[in-house]
């Protein structure tokens, strides 16, 4: 009985120092996303890496998941985001929670496709000029409705066309391409996205002199993964797959 009681109370202390390793580790990483920690000195490479790490533990089930409502009390009075991502509206890319990020930790645009409308580019402008987010990223992802329809082509209701008239043109590039054609075409989405972005003067400037990455990600729906297709330093690189980023 005694050897019993030893054995509970030997676990009872082991579960408590892994619940206080787990509430360390939480802290820890609660700082990295706080708004008062200084967010606006992070180079592009750190905030793009700041990313990819948040995406790593949400695709081994170990998101932090902050109290929101702490995120917003933080940085109710300024917001100091480190990323501008342009996404789709699909509710199954939920940007914060895939890069396991809180609040005020990404100026987000979501719209169906990613696509860039002159309304879209004010806000990516506005985020990253006015807001000095380090990282621009375009994030397509799987089985997305917007290309979808573009493929199949024909007229849709109200202004939907507008949404598929803005991706054809990625249809047309990717039209003769090996592969999944629904995979090829959301990616010479991103890609075309990219390049709507490149002729903003403000995005132009900002890549200029290095203050930003531009940056095509692909978010996929098996598997929970963003894959980084291209990285853009400058105004004159080039838009292609030349790389795969994986992590």
């Amino acid at each position: 009985m005694k050897s019993q009681n030893n054995l509970t109370i030997a676990s009872s202390s082991r579960v408590a120092q892994l619940q206080t390793e787990k509430t360390r580790s939480q802290s820890s990483v609660w700082k990295l996303r706080s708004p008062q920690d200084g967010v606006q000195d992070l180079t592009a490479d750190q905030a793009l890496q700041k990313l990819i790490a948040g995406n790593k533990r949400f695709i081994n089930h170990q998101s932090i998941n902050p109290d929101h409502l702490t995120c917003l009390e933080e940085a109710r009075q300024k917001q100091t985001p480190f990323a501008t991502i342009l996404g789709c509206s699909d509710s199954r890319v939920p940007l914060e929670a895939i890069f396991d990020q809180g609040l005020g930790d990404l100026f987000v645009i979501r719209v169906a496709g990613n696509i860039v409308t002159p309304t879209e580019l004010a806000s990516v402008e506005y985020g990253t000029s006015v807001l000095n987010t380090k990282v621009l990223l375009v994030l397509g992802h799987g089985n997305c409705g917007a290309v979808i329809a573009t493929l199949k082509g024909g007229n849709l209701m109200g202004q939907m066309n507008t949404l598929t008239d803005s991706i054809q043109p990625a249809i047309s590039r990717s039209s003769n391409q090996p592969g999944d054609r629904l995979e090829n075409a959301v990616r010479e989405n991103v890609f075309l996205q990219m390049e709507r972005l490149k002729e903003s003067i403000v995005i132009t400037q900002l890549l200029e002199e290095r203050k930003i990455k531009l940056v095509g990600g692909y978010f996929d729906l098996k598997t929970g993964r963003v894959c980084i297709l291209n990285i853009l330093t400058s105004q004159r690189s080039t838009i292609r797959v030349n790389r795969l980023y994986t992590f």
